[in-house]
């Protein structure tokens, strides 16, 4: 399925402001909860959406630039 780059763009920051308030609220969690756990694990996988998102958008300048 092809986005366009302004859906991934949007997708992006809001993924992006997710991600700030996970890790705003993780730092008053206590470890060892099922809280902590699991936003912990939230953290880790919008950050690996962001990597991924910016792949593609990347991946779509180059087919651009491409003659």
């Amino acid at each position: 399925m092809k986005h366009t780059r302004i859906e991934l763009t949007e997708a992006r920051r809001s993924i992006e402001s997710t991600l700030s308030k996970c890790e705003k609220a993780l730092m008053k969690l206590n470890e060892g909860t099922p809280q902590h756990t699991l936003t912990v694990r939230r953290i880790a996988a919008f950050k690996i959406a962001i990597a991924l998102i910016d792949k593609e958008l990347r991946e779509e300048t180059d087919d651009v630039a491409m003659p």
